[in-house]
């Protein structure tokens, strides 16, 4: 039972101290997984894995070895953050693999792609023809960015000169599973009584009956009932 007691605590310590150095050191080291963030997530879960489940390993061991990588990890990016020369070192640079319609087999191979790895991230960006493609530039975190020729871009409004509406508010939760999102209201200086008036006009007596709502773009009201009954 005490062992049992121990192991329950390291995991909560563990867990909660790799939650808060996973905040602290910043959305990049989740959401732009380049290799040195891929190395530093693997490192600190590594750490603090062993911590919970070796007993041999002191708790005040694990914790500082987890806790002085992460203040590594957290200077090397600030470093970055500061010198170009660091951030290429860390993160790499974007390779251009195909200029101006041309495969680009030097970069190609300094990338460690081959033609169906790129073929397969062209695909990603719903390219499906080499043909269509005037630049595509491998970025740090292995993502495939991809300029169009202009014959095979879609067009735009301006390029069909169709005016486009103006744009009021970005689309944004007004109501969430029967709950108001009070600061969104505030963010976009609407009140309650606004919000009362807005449900009326669609038959809606109490906010409980809403599963969602957003305020869209043009300033309109999208309302979604609960029972899958949808009201624009």
């Amino acid at each position: 039972m005490h062992s049992i007691f121990v192991t329950v605590v390291r995991t909560l310590l563990g867990f909660t101290v790799l939650f808060l150095l996973t905040r602290i050191l910043g959305k990049k080291q989740i959401g732009q997984l380049t290799h040195f963030t891929y190395i530093t997530g693997i490192a600190l879960g590594n750490i603090v894995g062993d911590m919970v489940v070796h007993r041999d390993i002191k708790l005040i061991d694990g914790l500082v070895g987890v806790i002085l990588w992460a203040l590594l990890t957290f200077l090397l990016e600030y470093i970055s953050l500061k010198s170009s020369k660091a951030r290429v070192l860390l993160d790499g640079e974007p390779m251009i693999v195909i200029k101006k319609g041309k495969i680009q087999e030097k970069a190609l191979s300094k990338s460690q792609l081959n033609i169906d790895d790129l073929s397969m991230l062209l695909r990603n960006k719903a390219v499906f023809s080499f043909a269509n493609v005037d630049y595509a530039i491998l970025e740090p975190n292995g993502e495939l960015s991809v300029l169009k020729i202009p014959e095979a871009e879609s067009p735009t409004r301006k390029d069909l000169k169709i005016l486009a509406p103006q744009r009021l508010h970005i689309p944004t939760e007004i109501i969430v599973d029967g709950k108001v999102v009070g600061e969104n209201l505030t963010e976009f200086s609407l009140s309650q009584d606004w919000l009362d008036s807005q449900l009326k006009s669609f038959g809606i007596k109490s906010v409980n009956d809403v599963i969602y709502a957003e305020l869209q773009s043009d300033g309109r009201l999208y309302v979604n009932k609960r029972k899958e009954k949808n009201i624009k």
